[in-house]
């Protein structure tokens, strides 16, 4: 493992981009996007993601010149076409634009159809709580979890993402519909090690807690077996009707990959126009003060609200720099015309 400095891999990532076919300034904010996914920890929607988004543009998939463009407007909701765009900047767009109708009304939603991987979805629930916003975000994907019950790949894992700004930190929850998602099992695997808990079966059925046979089945647990089985069928439901846009069956049909023509819901609330910022902050400072000061469970020596093990990732990563897996940031090299 090396430790690369920020303005270094967003750079590298940039030139990645750009050969790739996106304009600068598109490559720019795509690439702070992917660095800051690493910075908090996140690498399999960091670093680790570039050189699958760049194959995607070579295959046609994602279209790096198309912009989002509103179709339908319903004074709070607006429906957005993302036109197959880099998901990335389509996510950031509707982010923007439902924080401008929640500074209006109080709240205000974009539904955006017909984009692509947004990669880390927690980004875009940082950007609001970090404009003061609350916000709820979540996409659809291709199949890659059977439903509770079934073998077969059904169901996306459809990662949901909720923010709340506060002075001391903000909260912020971004998970997958899966007990584990496929990002977290390539840098489990990437690292020789196995899961903490069981995250799906192998090939012949078998729960396991080594991730390289689950990506091969593809048969991943959904988050609290049933429960998180209905809830990814009901936020691919929800997503879809609300965009006027496609469900995961119809994605499938497509079948091209990096979740081409998803669906995605991106809602902003305006405490501003409630309580007011120091109302939140208090009603947060409380709620992390009270979770934290829990005493410890057997085995763990602490415990966490949602964010805050990306606050303190943040904080020494961009201190003593970013780290990376070594084949990673040489393929990265690589795809900017560098060499290691």
């Amino acid at each position: 493992m090396t430790r690369i400095p920020f303005n270094t891999m967003q750079e590298v990532i940039a030139e990645a981009f750009g050969r790739a076919g996106m304009s600068a300034q598109d490559a720019q904010t795509c690439a702070r996007i992917h660095t800051e996914s690493s910075c908090d920890g996140v690498y399999s929607h960091g670093l680790n993601r570039v050189a699958r988004f760049v194959d995607y543009v070579g295959r046609g998939w994602v279209d790096t010149g198309a912009k989002p463009e509103p179709v339908k407007s319903l004074a709070a909701l607006e429906v957005w076409d993302g036109n197959r765009g880099p998901g990335i900047l389509n996510a950031l767009a509707a982010t923007d634009r439902a924080m401008e109708l929640a500074a209006q009304n109080g709240i205000g939603m974009v539904a955006m159809r017909n984009t692509t991987h947004w990669m880390r979805g927690g980004a875009y629930g940082w950007h609001a709580a970090d404009r003061g916003q609350v916000a709820i975000c979540w996409t659809n994907t291709e199949s890659c979890m059977p439903a509770w019950g079934a073998k077969e790949p059904r169901l996306g894992n459809n990662p949901f993402v909720m923010a709340v700004p506060r002075a001391g930190g903000h909260i912020v929850l971004d998970m997958a519909m899966s007990q584990y998602a496929y990002g977290k099992l390539q840098v489990t695997r990437l690292k020789g090690e196995k899961l903490p808990f069981p995250g799906g079966y192998d090939k012949d059925g078998n729960l396991t807690d080594i991730p390289g046979p689950i990506e091969e089945s593809m048969r991943i647990l959904p988050m609290g077996y049933w429960k998180g089985s209905g809830f990814a069928i009901l936020l691919d439901t929800l997503a879809a009707v609300l965009s006027e846009g496609l469900a995961t069956d119809q994605i499938d049909r497509i079948g091209e990959g990096s979740c081409t023509g998803c669906s995605q819901i991106f809602i902003a609330m305006d405490p501003a126009q409630l309580g007011g910022a120091a109302f939140t902050d208090r009603v947060g400072d409380g709620v992390a003060g009270y979770v934290t000061g829990s005493p410890p469970a057997e085995g763990a020596r602490e415990v966490l609200y949602p964010g805050q093990i990306e606050i303190r990732m943040r904080k020494d990563q961009i201190e003593n720099g970013i780290v990376v897996d070594d084949g990673v940031w040489a393929e990265v090299l690589a795809l900017a015309g560098r060499t290691a």
